[in-house]
């Protein structure tokens, strides 16, 4: 059962690296293919968009298919969106790749965060998606690093490991993922699209576009925020992104067992207050090394304990829709990071580059204040089968009418 989720880890470890490695080899991009940075910029904000508006609509398309093979044709599209990024021989080419690239890391990352929960009793669900989104998180200390470091003398040779990690993965799930629970009866188009007729639903990815707001427009301009206590050193940003890194992996760890054991709406909360402290305490801790550090070891240990009770939240509110649930989850997360490029620049142009983070605390105090509304208290368990109710279920709030959608 670990191996099986630790295989579809290391398939989101390979997305990981791919949508955050191209930021480090864009200078060699756009030397490469004659383009300006700015241009070559573009490429990183076309795959999170295609991927954002991709995620639910290949999550429909594809409903009626075995998991398994869903899997497998993401990782089979990746891969070879990958390897053909790699041989591109001018920009256009280049975007499209990246846009093919896209549209499999998007049916992918869904998918097998839905089949984690399968594989695992309900009361381990929360651990299950960690140990997926751990490859995410493993990505930034590990993948991304190294891509960065083989583009340094090829940006081609990022594309090439990336295909590797991609075919590796593919693999792997082909020789050991067998016996998947069974799917139950694929339901009509109709009965597919129901959920987001349901304001839980909408909340819930509202919630995590607001989390991933108030993260990014920091981490994205993490060099400018840091920028007091660094000097413009790049070894001691260096130091700060390690620390960082290793923060975000101890806290997709720590999100899985605090799920499981407190309850979904806990762990957004205290996640959301501590996260909106963090955030508001950078412009004082940044005049310094000891306290840029601090702010890299704790936010994003929130950040990433709350990104594992996002998705757990969804799959409460409706677990047979679990794969267009997670699908919507994920275009909320990457629209939330092409978001947070825009709000994080447009904060340091009104606010300066020492004040700006303080928009990432009104972001995520929008994503306390829905919580509060919209996920009801975990109840104590009573007895009888109905008496454990899942902690992470959301407040029964009214649907709203189809027609306000």
């Amino acid at each position: 059962m670990r191996l099986r989720l630790f295989l579809l880890a290391l398939g989101a470890f390979a997305v990981g690296t791919d949508s955050m490695v191209m930021t480090g080899i864009l200078d060699g991009i756009a030397d490469d293919l004659g383009t300006s940075l700015a241009a070559a910029g573009q490429l990183v904000t076309v795959f999170g968009l295609a991927y954002a508006l991709l995620a639910p609509v290949l999550a429909t398309v594809t409903a009626r298919w075995d998991r398994r093979r869903v899997l497998f044709t993401a990782l089979a599209i990746f891969t070879l969106a990958n390897a053909l990024s790699a041989l591109a021989p001018g920009y256009g080419t280049l975007l499209a790749t990246r846009i093919l690239a896209a549209a499999g890391a998007a049916l992918y990352t869904p998918t097998a965060n839905a089949v984690a929960t399968t594989l695992v009793p309900p009361e381990r669900r929360g651990r299950a998606i960690a140990t997926v989104l751990g490859g995410m998180t493993v990505a930034t200390v590990l993948g991304v690093p190294l891509g960065a470091y083989l583009g340094r003398a090829d940006w081609r040779w990022t594309m090439w490991l990336v295909t590797a990690l991609g075919a590796a993965a593919l693999a792997g799930l082909a020789a050991l993922l067998r016996d998947l629970p069974a799917a139950t009866a694929a339901p009509g188009i109709r009965e597919r699209l129901a959920p987001l007729r349901n304001r839980q639903v909408i909340a819930g990815t509202f919630t995590t576009f607001l989390v991933f707001v108030a993260v990014n427009s920091i981490y994205i301009y993490l060099a400018t925020a840091v920028r007091p206590a660094t000097g413009g050193d790049q070894d001691r940003l260096s130091l700060i992104l390690l620390v960082s890194g290793l923060a975000s992996m101890a806290g997709n760890w720590l999100g899985g067992r605090l799920v499981d054991r407190l309850g979904v709406r806990a762990v957004l909360l205290t996640g959301g207050v501590l996260g909106a402290l963090a955030y508001g305490s950078l412009p004082l801790l940044s005049g310094s090394m000891p306290g840029a550090l601090c702010y890299a070891a704790v936010s994003p240990l929130v950040g990433w304990s709350m990104a594992v009770a996002l998705p757990h939240r969804l799959i409460s509110v409706d677990p047979p829709s679990a794969p267009l649930l997670m699908s919507l989850n994920s275009s909320a997360l990457y629209l939330g990071l092409a978001a947070a490029g825009v709000v994080g620049s447009t904060a340091i142009d009104v606010l300066g580059g020492r004040w700006f983070p303080l928009v990432s605390v009104v972001a995520m105090a929008g994503a306390v204040t829905v919580t509060l509304t919209t996920v009801r208290r975990a109840r104590p368990a009573t007895a009888g089968a109905e008496a454990h109710p899942d902690p992470s279920s959301p407040s029964p709030l009214p649907e709203a009418a189809p027609q306000t959608l």
